[in-house]
């Protein structure tokens, strides 16, 4: 299911944030990281740096500190986005209560030691920071002139289509 919000919520950020001007894109709105254009790219980052723990892939080899800089074209952030939410709703996919059970350990950059969770609270976690950070690049959308419609699970989710009913 937040695999599935997470996918949709992208695809309407990236809709209504298209049709906003470049320069307004990346104004400095006061967010954490800035504009929208380092939201975005800060949650591809985030994305991309947990899903190199959960399922191997590339680390991103930005430092956090420089991922709202991550990418510099629209473009590339946009098609990176969406073959991304595809990947990752392919791992969610491959889940199972035997994997989410087990631990996951990593050396973190933001601690800067090894830390250890259950796999079930590190994956908590990753779709709660889509969640944190989608919220601020909708407030720099919403204030810009841009709109999403809805954004409330229940509202915009297929469920049955999704096997969840």
């Amino acid at each position: 299911m937040m695999a599935a919000y997470n996918s949709e919520m992208n695809r309407r950020l990236y809709t209504a944030a298209d049709k906003l001007r470049e320069d307004t894109r990346r104004a400095d709105g006061g967010a954490f990281w800035h504009s929208i254009h380092g939201t975005l790219c800060h949650l591809l980052w985030g994305d991309g740096m947990w899903m190199s723990r959960f399922a191997g892939w590339e680390k991103p080899t930005t430092m956090v500190r420089e991922s709202d800089n991550m990418i510099k074209e629209w473009e590339e952030l946009r098609s990176r986005r969406i073959a991304t939410d595809k990947k990752i709703e392919e791992w969610v996919a491959s889940l199972n209560q035997e994997i989410l059970s087990k631990d996951l350990t990593w050396q973190s950059g933001v601690t800067m030691r090894e830390m250890t969770l259950p796999m079930w609270v590190a994956v908590s976690h990753f779709f709660n920071h889509q969640t944190h950070h989608r919220g601020q690049a909708h407030a720099l959308i919403t204030r810009a002139g841009g709109a999403t419609g809805d954004t409330d699970i229940p509202f915009i989710l297929d469920f049955e289509k999704l096997g969840l009913l």
